[in-house]
């Protein structure tokens, strides 16, 4: 099989302009370019430029996908609308970080697995992982610390390192999330163990709670507001409206110290469930099998039983097959002959059943085709 590298740029904070699709054309004269994008894949070649720098200079999205297993998922933040220091403190690993470069900060996950048996030409990823960035300029992190759980799984910390604060809404993952774990194969038992910490996701402020608060704004507010909303084709503005509004209505009741975990109990606590799991199924395995042999005992029972009705019929069946001195009726008589004998077992018969098989060789002595099946089938 050849290489084969995927690459896909995402645009979403604002449109390429025809003098940036122009230096992207001269970059590559096959990939597809649009006004929001660039996506070309290569077989025995390579993208003429270094992407990280095309993802800084045009794009807010990059994903790579080669088939030596090398998958890496970048998002381009501008640094206003976000904490860099806060970023960084969560996610300090190598496989995911976060990088302040000119105005933007760029978060990367960066996966370099063994190639999977099942052919990934990655045409689907950006589709299912590119709303993870609203998110995270809205303030939801749990992207970032499902990063921080790929640097634990691949042992960039040691074991005294204390997790970062849990974000709410680990046990309610939506697709995006499931497509991150997926995407970079983090491992479900490590995030199953580190969401029992986690609180449920905060409700959206309902239209009564915005308007309330929209109404103690100034009239110069509400102006600027109105204008983002007619001039602005992204979700910019109403991203920074409502950080603006949980803001100046967070909840400061809840203020008490919340026990963070180490590196050290998340891999004993994921281990111990992935044995408990392993037990379980094999649990279950075990009564599947159990059931389906007792199921087949019963069948077998029930078809000796109607087989003992109608033995000497059976008998002069085998007996018609031999005669015909084919190989397939060969086969057809040996099968009917290891039944009678499943059924001489079970009456305690066997004796009697080897008696009626002796006179049987010797009758058919010459035919050796038909021997030969019964003492492969050890009759």
């Amino acid at each position: 099989m050849s290489e084969y590298q995927y690459y896909d740029f995402k645009a979403i904070d604002h449109a390429l302009t025809k003098t940036e699709m122009a230096a992207l054309r001269s970059i590559s004269t096959r990939a597809v370019i649009t006004s929001t994008s660039l996506t070309n894949h290569y077989e025995w070649g390579d993208l003429k430029a270094d992407p990280l720098k095309l993802l800084a200079t045009y794009f807010d999205a990059f994903l790579y996908v080669a088939n030596w297993g090398t998958r890496e998922f970048h998002l381009r933040l501008p640094q206003e609308l976000v904490d860099a220091k806060q970023l960084k403190a969560m996610l300090p690993g190598k496989s995911a970080q976060v990088r302040c470069t000119g105005q933007f900060v760029t978060i990367s996950f960066e996966n370099e697995a063994e190639p999977d048996d099942d052919w990934d030409d990655g045409t689907g990823w950006m589709g299912s992982l590119i709303s993870l960035r609203a998110d995270l300029l809205r303030g939801d992190f749990r992207a970032l610390y499902l990063g921080w759980l790929f640097c634990v799984q691949h042992g960039e910390f040691s074991d005294e390192v204390l997790e970062p604060l849990v974000p709410a809404g680990l046990r309610e993952l939506s697709a995006p999330y499931d497509s991150l774990i997926e995407f970079l194969d983090i491992d479900e038992d490590l995030v199953e163990v580190a969401a029992t910490a986690s609180e449920p996701l905060k409700a959206a402020p309902s239209r009564k709670e915005l308007a309330t608060w929209i109404r103690g704004l100034t009239e110069k507010e509400k102006d600027c507001l109105l204008v983002s909303a007619l001039t602005e084709t992204e979700e910019r503005w109403r991203i920074e409206l409502l950080r603006r509004f949980e803001h100046e209505n967070v909840n400061v009741s809840d203020s008490g110290a919340v026990d963070r975990r180490t590196v050290a109990d998340l891999l004993v606590a994921s281990h111990a469930r992935a044995e408990e799991r392993k037990r379980k199924l094999n649990a279950q395995r075990a009564a599947e099998a159990a059931r389906k042999r007792a199921k087949e005992e019963a069948d077998r029972a029930l078809f000796l039983d109607q087989l003992a009705k109608r033995e000497k019929a059976v008998w002069k069946e085998v007996d018609a097959y031999i005669q015909k001195r084919q190989p397939n009726d060969y086969d057809r008589a040996v099968m009917l002959l290891s039944n009678l004998h499943d059924l001489a077992v079970r009456q305690g018969g066997e004796d009697e059943f080897h008696l009626t098989m002796d006179d049987l060789r010797k009758t058919h002595a010459a035919k050796e085709s038909f021997l030969r099946r019964l003492a492969k089938a050890k009759l």
